[in-house]
């Protein structure tokens, strides 16, 4: 692959950005050239041989970004490779076991014909907007359960598919 890779993500309180961050730092490592861009300001994939998107889970769905990433772009997605990655569990489920993904993205994943899917650890904190968020705070739910050594292993091996296409 000698193209440039998108990394897009959809994220409302900043973690699965700091995800999407840092599976590009993993893929540039590996030789490739990336552009985050957040999925509300993705005008076109057509510049990028590879996509690897992810967003937020809110109630067992993809922030709403996200969504409408896939949804404006699924005809030139479906035509290239493409990677999906889903940011939330807010305990260490996530570290423990393979989740599968949500519904809808379940759908997506088919209908686009992705490579792979992860589902990571979440993160909410103090500050976070939205009421569910401040209740899910409230009720002491929240915490930082991302696992970058697991989102860097996965996205070497996004990495290493890329490079060997």
């Amino acid at each position: 692959m000698t193209g440039t890779v998108l990394v897009t993500y959809g994220s409302t309180n900043g973690s699965t950005a700091q995800i999407a961050e840092s599976i590009a730092e993993v893929l540039r490592k590996d030789g490739l050239t990336v552009e985050v861009v957040p999925a509300r300001s993705v005008d076109s994939v057509a510049p990028y041989e590879a996509v690897v998107a992810g967003a937020g889970l809110y109630a067992g769905h993809w922030q709403k970004d996200a969504r409408r990433f896939l949804r404006r772009h699924r005809r030139a997605l479906a035509e290239r490779p493409l990677w999906l990655f889903s940011s939330g569990p807010l305990d260490a489920s996530a570290s423990e076991r393979d989740i599968p993904p949500v519904p809808g993205v379940k759908r997506a994943m088919v209908a686009l014909d992705a490579r792979d899917h992860v589902t990571l650890g979440g993160c909410l904190e103090e500050g976070a907007k939205g009421w569910v968020a401040r209740m899910i705070l409230r009720n002491g739910k929240g915490g930082d359960f991302r696992d970058f050594t697991a989102i860097e292993t996965w996205a070497a091996r996004v990495a290493d598919e890329m490079k060997h296409m």
